[in-house]
């Protein structure tokens, strides 16, 4: 774009400059190839303050029909991917104004009476978040609803539950799958507490002072679909709080998704065997023909690092920053997008790997070993009358004498056992049973049978009315 009597780019604030931008600068100051995608937000937030203006008699009924109806085809060149973006379109903001005002002529100039690209941005920005976490929260719920399902129609498979990678005491896979559950409907608490939070409108801040063209910024925000409005106008055009606590919101769900991939990853390898993912979320080797790499899950581990290295860096662009907006800021976006874009692919694929892979309930049920009924032992002579501390210790004994026997704990003789402790009787035989383990765990939170249902009828509730709460 070139003014009437020049060829030098117009810029929203070139007024007091004589000389040009150097072409380096120029470059490195633009944001116009990624903040492209708030295009339908800036839209939106400049028709929704050019009613304003016509409210405030800053505009007339004309012009700001005029004005509307200009930036409604600014908005389906956008849609149809016909609009051009040019030389000195420098942001978003700048490239839909330029283009306002070829459309509609230096009227479109007026639309940013009172208005900064400091508060505009920061609407744009939390728009464009909102608008993105209402198209997210449903990838949250399908990857619980996966997990419930899985957990529901599989409770009858028995497996080692471990800790510090060794063996300790059966479980039930379903209570395995609950347990990822649980964060997750945390994660979705959280989600929705942050959308309340972001749902405050900054719009009519200008620069950093506020607005002086007696404009109802609560009408404006209520116009736009904002809860309220920012209480000062300094803080409002740099707060970026809402981009790091989304930015924190995906770290954290991609951290518990990648201890839900690694233990996965390990499950599937051919030393566990407790489960086989499915072809469509697995790649092969380039070398190795009989390779069956779990690459849906790798990457769902290491993109958890891309996330919380997003979260790191723009913290370190915020921590030393003076008051109100800095063009440090502009680096919010490029975060802001990547991230959306990145934690929108984790919850996809991890809802996909979990939904189609197979789990073995043999080979589960066979990795099962009677050393893992060795608490159960304890709980055996604490049901007898002993302090647990010493049932620990005589539990111990046990495994000991069956070590060195060589000899599984359930052929241990009631004489041996008597020997050890005179609490043991003939119904001793009746720890050496899986089920048997797993269902003494009744209490909240256990891995019997009733607890299980629980778990699984509650998050289902939960289900239930997060769906609700949305449609509300």
């Amino acid at each position: 774009m070139t003014s009437e009597g020049g060829t030098e780019a117009v810029k929203l604030w070139g007024g007091r400059f004589d000389a040009s931008t150097d072409p380096i600068m120029e470059k490195f100051n633009a944001s116009i190839s990624y903040d492209k995608a708030m295009w339908k937000q800036d839209i939106q937030g400049s028709i929704a303050y050019a009613k304003s203006l016509q409210k405030a008699n800053l505009l007339t009924d004309e012009e700001s029909q005029k004005i509307t109806d200009g930036l409604e085809v600014v908005k389906s060149e956008w849609a149809s991917q016909s609009f051009v973006i040019q030389p000195g379109d420098e942001d978003i903001h700048t490239a839909n104004e330029r283009r306002l005002k070829e459309i509609v002529g230096d009227v479109g100039g007026k639309v940013h009476t009172g208005r900064s690209r400091n508060d505009q941005v920061a609407v744009d920005m939390k728009l464009w978040l909102l608008e993105h976490i209402v198209q997210l929260a449903p990838h949250v719920t399908k990857l619980l609803e996966v997990l419930v399902e899985r957990a529901d129609r599989e409770k009858s498979i028995l497996m080692p539950g471990y800790t510090h990678l060794q063996r300790a005491q059966p479980i039930r896979w379903s209570h395995w799958l609950l347990s990822h559950v649980w964060p997750i409907v945390t994660d979705l608490k959280r989600l929705r507490s942050l959308y309340s939070r972001i749902n405050v409108c900054p719009l009519g801040s200008g620069a950093l002072a506020g607005n002086p063209f007696n404009i109802d910024r609560e009408n404006l925000a209520q116009e736009l679909g904002f809860d309220g409005v920012t209480k000062n106008s300094l803080h409002a055009v740099s707060d970026r709080d809402f981009v790091v606590e989304y930015m924190f919101w995906a770290s954290l769900v991609s951290s518990h998704l990648s201890r839900m991939a690694e233990d996965l990853i390990l499950f599937s390898t051919s030393e566990f065997g407790f489960v086989k993912l499915s072809d469509a979320y697995a790649t092969g080797s380039s070398l190795m023909p009989q390779k069956k790499n779990p690459d849906s899950l790798e990457l769902i581990r290491g993109k958890a690092g891309t996330m919380t290295g997003n979260l790191c860096g723009f913290l370190m662009v915020l921590k030393g920053l003076p008051s109100t907006y800095n063009k440090d800021l502009q680096e919010d976006k490029v975060k802001m997008f990547e991230t959306a874009c990145t934690i929108m692919g984790i919850l996809q694929v991890a809802a996909g790997t979990v939904a189609t892979l197979k789990v073995n309930e043999d080979v589960c049920r066979n990795a099962l070993s009677e050393e893992m009924l060795a608490t159960d032992v304890a709980y055996y002579l604490v049901k007898k009358g002993m302090a647990f501390r010493s049932a620990h210790g005589k539990a111990g004994e046990v495994v000991k004498l069956s070590e060195e026997l060589g000899c599984a704990l359930s052929q241990l003789t009631l004489d041996q056992l008597t020997k050890i402790s005179p609490l043991f009787e003939d119904d001793v035989s009746s720890v050496w049973n899986y089920e048997h383990s797993v269902e003494q765990y009744k209490a909240t939170g256990g891995t019997a049978l009733t607890s299980v249902n629980t778990q699984i009828a509650e998050a289902q509730e939960f289900l239930q009315s997060f769906r609700l709460t949305q449609e509300e």
